[in-house]
């Protein structure tokens, strides 16, 4: 269907578009500049339809050729599109040596027209191209006709493929416009400036039509014209932009696999939406509409079931092309979160629809029925239990090491305890800046630990210690180290931890014996990502780690990546100085310039602190190496930005196996991490979405280097 569009859509603009330039064309000469705000801003062609040069964007400023009109620019033409706007110092210079150069700082240049040769002049052309011309103007070099971005213009053939643009904006041609649907406009002019413009023709009569148009778990409506997209129940939009898509707005941390799905979830019905573009995992026959629903809330795997006509389809995680469509008579059941139940009254739909939104209450009312006889034996039971319970308290915490360690519940440790278990403090695992850690063992249940023993602690804080214990305890994630328990006997203040058998990350990546293959990289910086993720924003206190490195990151038997030394910071003597800041111990080559100049620490700080972190996992090489063939490579950061402008990623890897797109999406995604302004790094939330490639990752700016 989209060749035969386009071919229709070619012929209809040769034949009724803007006819070519027939006059001899405006000559650009060697030597001349623009600027965005010295008054030449752009070079315009003949007629003064088309110009070329600088038009804004955003709070910066773009390259490209627009159609002049009376209601401001009409773009259709932008230079290296995906390069974050330049700022108003930037001048573009066609040089004396036949270069079109956009300078955008001292040293700094980049390429508008790659050519193999130097051109001898360059001019706007009345048909919307920009040219530039060999030893005469009779032969065209290069044009931007061949480098089409979102709009094929009269006469113009297409070279390549169009892209829409990410913002929504006047259309001129062929345009494929944003909500991805391919446009035939008509422009009329009147004293040399647009008078109207007409929609001709439309590849689709409904916008929504376009597979994936919002993003993924998102629900598409349409009055016919426009695409308005609003997120599925139970989801919130990944940002403000319209097509951007939507995450899960509650956390699963595959609790279903460990508990009933009933205590965890329930099911909402909605109705009239179809699932075109979803693929489902599974299908089942001969079921009724309970059925379907009850088969979806007790599979981990399903978070949407579609009902229709005794058949029930199944799918995982993310639903794509959902579609509002009155006439669509199937039922999907979706699962959600306890506690976060769909209102459902705010998703966008065709006029005059109808939008019901059942709970499954059947089943609510089972449950509740068959709880109650519980109820009512437990309260007999803890009435009778209590007593014992309160006796046996003060003994239990006496005699903790004489019992198996609970999932879940911090422990008190009396300091002979651990003496014993570690026999002596004999086997030191690492030291670190909070003090030494040490394996041991606890003789009931064989498990093993690490005692870290805390050194230069205030002493007089006990209580502040007490409630650290309690924060940290409370935080449960699959990618922090868990704490188990703790001793605290006047002076002598220990930590006791799981025991993670593979050691730290700096082991790992820093130890050329042994480095992980591609794979377990990527997999290893989401463990960090998701670590960091969860103290920022879904633990009950949310944390700041202030130590986010290598050394603190540490690799269970599963080589699965865990945080460990967060909030330990807090507990340090207030005067200690060397690598410890004024809120904790990150070491210089992590620490954000915030921190450096000792202004108020925020979670950017950790961002930052996991972007050096990240460009690290994926060199795998320290931050700082004085062992490198050339000056340029000491710096890892400022070496990596050198590589990504330079388009030279490979030289990162030393020749391993790995995915491209994905390197590159690393690198573009540390970079970002390690900007100088706080306000200009991404949120962790951010962070996992550009590593899992759900969203797009936007070009970095220059990091300032380290030290400058």
């Amino acid at each position: 269907m989209a060749p035969i569009s386009i071919m229709f859509l070619l012929f209809f603009l040769n034949s009724m578009g803007v006819r070519a330039q027939t006059a001899k064309p405006k000559l650009i000469e060697l030597g001349s500049s623009l600027s965005p705000t010295n008054g030449s801003s752009s070079w315009v062609s003949p007629s003064g339809h088309f110009a070329f040069g600088f038009y804004p964007q955003d709070t910066g400023f773009a390259v490209g050729v627009w159609l002049v009109g009376q209601s401001g620019k009409t773009v259709v033409w932008t230079a290296n599109r995906d390069d974050p706007p330049v700022s108003s110092n930037t001048a573009l210079e066609f040089t004396r040596n036949g270069k079109l150069l956009l300078r955008t700082g001292p040293g700094e240049e980049v390429s508008i027209a790659d050519v193999a040769e130097s051109s001898a002049s360059a001019s706007m052309l009345d048909s919307g191209n920009f040219v530039l011309f060999g030893d005469n103007s009779s032969f065209i070099i290069w044009q931007s006709f061949q480098h089409p971005t979102d709009t094929l213009l009269g006469g113009q053939n297409l070279s390549n493929i169009l892209s829409s643009s990410k913002t929504e904006s006047s259309a001129i041609g062929a345009t494929l416009d944003v909500d991805g649907v391919f446009r035939l406009y008509s422009h009329s002019f009147g004293n040399s400036n647009i008078s109207s413009v007409s929609i001709m023709w439309s590849a689709f009569k409904n916008p929504c039509d376009v597979k994936g148009l919002c993003g993924v778990n998102g629900l598409c409506s349409s009055n016919g014209t426009n695409a308005n997209c609003s997120c599925v129940p139970g989801f919130v939009s990944i940002n403000r932009e319209k097509y951007s898509g939507c995450y899960r707005s509650f956390n699963n941390e595959e609790g279903c696999r460990g508990q009933e799905p009933e205590s965890l979830y329930n099911i909402t019905t909605l109705r009239n939406v179809s699932w075109e573009g979803a693929n489902p995992y599974s299908a089942l026959t001969s079921l009724n509409e309970q059925g379907c629903s009850r088969s979806c809330l007790q599979d981990c795997n399903c978070w949407a079931a579609y009902y229709f006509n005794g058949t029930c389809r199944r799918y995982k995680l993310p639903l794509v092309h959902g579609i509002a469509n009155q006439n669509e008579s199937g039922i999907t059941f979706l699962k959600m979160s306890l506690g976060t139940a769909y209102v459902g009254d705010d998703i966008p739909a065709p006029r005059n629809q109808t939008k019901v939104i059942e709970s499954n209450k059947k089943e609510l009312i089972l449950i509740l029925a068959s709880s109650l006889g519980s109820i009512a034996f437990l309260c007999a039971l803890v009435a009778v239990s209590s007593f014992f319970i309160y006796r046996s308290q003060v003994h239990r915490y006496r005699t903790l090491s004489e019992n198996a360690m609970e999932e879940f519940t911090l422990r008190s440790f009396s300091y002979n305890d651990l003496e014993k278990a570690t026999d002596g403090f004999r086997e030191e695992l690492g030291r670190g800046p909070f003090g030494a850690v040490y394996k041991g063992t606890i003789a009931q249940g064989n498990q093993t630990i690490a005692v870290k023993r805390l050194e230069k602690v205030v002493e007089e804080g006990e209580r502040e210690f007490q409630a650290e214990m309690t924060i940290i305890g409370r935080t449960h994630h699959r990618n922090l180290v868990r704490l188990l328990g703790f001793c605290m006997q006047g002076s002598k203040k220990l930590l006791v931890y799981e025991y993670m058998s593979n050691g730290s990350l700096a082991d790992l990546l820093f130890n050329g014996e042994k480095r992980p293959i591609w794979r377990e990289r990527v997999r290893i910086a989401l463990d960090v990502a998701r670590g960091i993720f969860y103290l920022h924003e879904e633990c009950e206190v949310h944390i700041i780690h202030g130590d986010i490195k290598p050394k603190n990151i540490l690799l269970d038997d599963s080589w699965t990546a865990k945080l460990s030394d967060f909030r330990l910071a807090r507990l340090l003597r207030p005067n200690q100085t060397g690598t410890i800041s004024r809120f904790g111990g990150s070491s210089r080559g992590y620490s954000a310039p915030e921190r450096q100049k000792r202004m108020l620490i925020s979670v950017e700080a950790d961002v930052y602190s996991f972007g050096v972190v990240l460009l690290e996992i994926v060199c795998c090489r320290s931050n700082l190496d004085i062992n490198v063939s050339t000056g340029d490579e000491i710096l890892l950061c400022s070496w990596v930005y050198s590589c990504f402008v330079a388009r030279e990623l490979e030289k990162l890897v030393e020749g391993a196996e790995v995915n491209m797109k994905t390197l590159e999406r690393m690198v573009k995604v540390g970079l970002l991490c390690i900007q100088d302004d706080p306000s200009l790094r991404p949120t962790m939330k951010n962070v996992i979405l550009m590593l899992e490639g759900t969203v797009d990752v936007p070009v970095p700016p220059s990091p300032t280097p380290l030290g400058s």
